[in-house]
């Protein structure tokens, strides 16, 4: 548990919550309900807003890259808001939330800026910072969801349709993400609560506008990365009917020569069997049957 105060305004943040730290918080703040002390200690499934007399408990859910399976995984954030403090609960894997902290441990003036109104000022500028981390990640969408557009025609169809199911995984789970938080933030900005104070709907409400327009880059992505690889499915069957084109011709072709060879292996007598010139003769039926079934599929357009 980490302490930072100023006379108007304290931060508890803890990283990694034990049930020692909710001891100590449950002593610190004695009217915070279990339940929300239980759910520190749990991760929770979906982003929530719990209004009591005396304080908000919010969780919100933030994206996080995970390199190893290539996939954005959510980082939850529980936050008890207070008249003068403000408790954060996470897992340190926020890179906006440990940087705030630092900056705020060494800069007096940082400090004394973020911490300087409420709890619900300093709740307002932590989810501001943490949806401010979430547009390079949507950049890095967009980036990779162009390089697709651009590429598709001359990339291979395995490498091509498993890029486009990894960039289309990522959106789903960062729609997910950004989708459950809506109705948090949304309520956030009509709320009406003696913790909120007077003109802080404003800030919330600018909140609320931005997960908006993340959500709306997310869902016009996610339209792209659909129609790329519908696009690239019918690309990959083209290219699969062209190559069965290629090997009905070919059957096709093999299939008299191998009639005529056929005939002529039989052991029985044949028409000009012991003519000198049989082998020959045969040879060059063949090769003009080949030649004439590949003009007449040129000329019907098959080949």
């Amino acid at each position: 548990m980490h302490r930072i105060s100023t006379h108007q305004v304290t931060w508890i943040d803890i990283v990694h919550p034990s049930g020692a730290d909710v001891q100590s918080l449950r002593t610190l703040l004695p009217y915070i309900h279990p339940l929300h002390l239980e759910d520190i200690l749990s991760p929770t499934e979906r982003p929530k807003l719990d209004e009591m007399d005396n304080y908000l408990y919010v969780v919100l859910h933030f994206p996080r890259w995970d390199k190893q399976a290539s996939i954005t995984r959510a980082r939850e954030v529980d936050f008890v808001v207070g008249r003068d403090y403000l408790v954060t609960a996470h897992d340190g894997e926020l890179p906006p939330l440990q940087n705030m902290r630092e900056s705020c441990d060494v800069d007096q003036l940082q400090r004394q800026q973020l911490l300087a109104k409420s709890g619900a000022a300093l709740f307002y500028a932590m989810v501001r910072r943490l949806l401010d981390y979430i547009e390079p990640i949507l950049n890095k969408v967009g980036s990779n969801v162009a390089h697709i557009e651009d590429h598709i025609f001359d990339q291979d169809a395995r490498h091509l349709i498993q890029k486009i199911s990894v960039v289309r995984r990522d959106i789903i789970a960062l729609r997910r993400i950004i989708r459950s938080q809506i109705s948090v933030l949304e309520s956030l900005s009509n709320l009406e609560h003696v913790i909120i104070q007077e003109g802080m709907d404003e800030y919330f409400g600018d909140v609320d506008d931005k997960i908006k327009r993340y959500r709306d880059t997310l869902d016009e992505h996610y339209e792209v990365i659909n129609g790329l690889a519908d696009t690239a499915n019918m690309l990959a069957t083209y290219r699969i009917n062209d190559v069965m084109r290629v090997l009905t011709v070919i059957s096709v072709i093999i299939l008299p020569l191998s009639l005529i060879t056929g005939v002529y292996g039989m052991n029985v007598e044949l028409p000009l069997a012991e003519h000198p010139w049989v082998f020959v003769g045969i040879a060059l039926s063949m090769v003009a049957l080949a030649v004439g079934m590949l003009a007449w599929f040129r000329i019907r357009g098959w080949l």
